[in-house]
């Protein structure tokens, strides 16, 4: 898995939503190699630590728009048998700004850290 953190293209999963550079829950998941259900409980039990201004929730509109626009990324991510972000999620999407990414690694408690690229 280390070395698909490494091929990934980062700054390929950050995206500007009300004019904030973010990064998807299910990305920084698999970064941190979790579930994304696991990542997100494991927020919702450190919730103090991720203001609005660090995390919020996506609106429907913005995720149809994120989907839209990331179309022919998740055709590929689907051929490839990988991440199917954007597909049967129960729940609209998290996003982290890059104070929330920073608040991550105490949270979930993990080494990981993300280097290549700013969110």
């Amino acid at each position: 898995m280390k070395k698909e953190i490494i091929q990934d293209n980062i700054t390929e999963k950050i995206y500007t939503i009300r004019g904030k550079q973010v990064m998807l829950d299910s990305d920084l998941a698999r970064l941190y190699q979790v579930e994304t259900k696991v990542f997100n409980q494991s927020v919702k039990r450190n919730l103090q630590r991720f203001p609005e201004h660090f995390r919020f929730q996506l609106t429907e509109d913005e995720y149809k728009h994120l989907l839209r626009s990331q179309i022919v990324t998740l055709k590929e991510s689907l051929n490839k048998n990988t991440n199917q972000r954007g597909k049967h999620r129960k729940y609209l999407p998290y996003v982290f700004t890059e104070q929330g990414v920073s608040m991550l690694s105490p949270v979930l408690k993990k080494p990981h850290r993300i280097t290549h690229g700013k969110c």
